[in-house]
């Protein structure tokens, strides 16, 4: 497989298995793995814990951080894989901001097997009952996004072959997108 730095965020609601997949990805690529929900500030990860939704300036200080590490990749011409929610087109494109070229790859499923998910996952501060506020802002990647949609059904590594499979097919110029 080709060695090239990508930069892949692997998105979506509570429960679709991001840091799963993000595990999985970083591993087979040999590529340094950020999971998102470790660099929330303290007030983020209360205010969730006590089943209130963020808000979009909640957000900021955070997507701002996880830009500037997909940034530092570029810069460095190094390749990374961040779990990040990254819910609405406005945090992606902050995301964006770092590096033009990062793959969204959006973990996609049923409300009631993600609930499930969640439950099966006491020690996370997300609650649950905050899975429908997430489904409601969420807006999935359009066709102007550089983004792949993958089953939450599929097993990790079906979904880590689809990936490799999909950034095998690029060339090194399609790896910008505006």
């Amino acid at each position: 497989m080709r060695q090239a730095p990508y930069r892949v965020v692997v998105m979506g609601v509570s429960g679709c298995g991001k840091s799963t997949l993000g595990h999985v990805l970083a591993a087979r690529l040999g590529f340094p793995f950020v999971e998102g929900d470790e660099l929330h500030s303290r007030a983020n990860v209360e205010k969730m814990a006590a089943g209130q939704a963020l808000t979009d300036a909640d957000r900021s200080e955070w997507l701002q951080s996880l830009a500037g590490i997909l940034g530092q990749s570029f810069v460095q011409d190094s390749g990374v894989i961040v779990a990040c929610s990254a819910l609405k087109k406005m945090y992606r494109d902050r995301l964006r901001q770092g590096a033009q070229d990062v793959l969204f790859v959006h973990l996609q499923g049923d409300s009631s097997v993600l609930t499930e998910r969640i439950k099966q996952r006491p020690s996370h501060y997300m609650p649950a009952s905050l899975l429908q506020s997430q489904l409601a802002i969420l807006e999935t990647p359009q066709s102007d996004e550089w983004a792949l949609t993958l089953d939450v059904l599929s097993t990790p590594e079906n979904q880590c072959n689809q990936v490799i499979r999909y950034l095998n097919t690029l060339s090194p110029t399609s790896m910008a997108h505006d």
